[in-house]
């Protein structure tokens, strides 16, 4: 048996790694950075594999669970979901709650042992949550509850007696965490569907680009879906939610007639007046393009604030 030491140096050590791979690369990993890993002593630490629950071979627990990619049309095996109290949902490695891999997320949980979570955001890109802990088990759902806490915290075990405000702190940064990286997911399979193209001026920097709601969050209809979705440049994205310029059903650009009017310079004619009636760019896949039922909706709110 492992010492516990041996055990959180891994993990602490793990912890460490994504951080200094977040600073570089971002919020989204490439997955092989993360099957890699990193080198503990002599030994290579990975950070996932091929199965949802992963323990790479110097743990005897699981290091880390993983939410596959969303693809459009497709099941996703180990997806997770929002659970009661808007804790995470995650699903056993099959259906037998013996499975060596669900019991040892058990074995986690009765040791406060903390974990990582990868949301996978698209194919090859995964957004790491830490530390995350297992706080409940359903055998009656085949499915675990998970918490993210604060990463300054890294290892540190709640104090014993009242966990009013450990609970209260955990669960604000779960569904802050889960916010964002339904965020993440959405924009890249946006601008992927988009070619990384604004889907009215053209502009290719990513880092220049947002996946805009045709219909926004708080609609009954506002999923975060491709077809709900525009690939837009930061200035084209703030333009359509403010309703300066609105895309008609038949993906026309509209632009209120006070600014079609108004002399400012050349930011102005260039940059919005220059797309009047333009046609927007769409993904090749009809599945994937602009749902035209959302666009006539969100054209009728831009005609009224016009």
């Amino acid at each position: 048996m492992m010492s516990r030491d041996l055990d959180s140096q891994v993990r602490l050590r793990a912890f460490d790694f994504l951080a200094e791979q977040t600073s570089l690369h971002g919020d989204a990993l490439p997955r092989g950075i993360l099957a890699a890993g990193f080198q503990f002593h002599e030994t290579r630490v990975p950070l996932l594999g091929p199965q949802g629950i992963f323990k790479p071979a110097i743990l005897e627990l699981p290091l880390s669970i993983t939410t596959v990619p969303i693809v459009e049309r497709r099941d996703r095996p180990y997806a997770d979901e929002i659970g009661e109290g808007g804790l995470i949902k995650y699903h056993y490695r099959g259906t037998d709650p013996g499975h060596r891999d669900n019991v040892g997320l058990r074995i986690a949980m009765q040791r406060r042992v903390p974990l990582i979570y990868f949301h996978g955001i698209v194919p090859g890109l995964y957004a790491p949550a830490w530390p995350v802990y297992i706080v409940g088990d359903h055998p009656d759902e085949l499915a675990f509850s998970v918490v993210v806490d604060d990463k300054q915290l890294g290892l540190v075990p709640p104090e014993p007696g009242d966990t009013t405000l450990v609970d209260a702190r955990r669960a604000y940064v779960t569904v802050m965490t889960q916010r964002r990286l339904h965020q993440q997911s959405f924009r890249q399979r946006v601008l992927r569907a988009y070619h990384e193209r604004c889907a009215i001026c053209r502009l290719r920097h990513q880092e220049l680009l947002e996946a805009a709601h045709i219909l926004p969050d708080g609609h009954p209809l506002g999923e975060p879906v491709i077809p709900n979705g525009l690939a837009l440049c930061k200035l084209h994205h703030a333009a359509f939610d403010r309703h300066i310029l609105g895309v008609r059903p038949d993906l026309v650009v509209e632009l209120r007639m006070d600014i079609l009017r108004e002399a400012d310079g050349p930011m102005l004619q260039h940059g919005l007046q220059g797309f009047q009636g333009a046609t927007i760019l769409v993904p090749r896949s009809p599945q994937l393009r602009p749902n035209p039922a959302f666009l006539e909706e969100r054209y009728a709110l831009f005609r009224k604030a016009s």
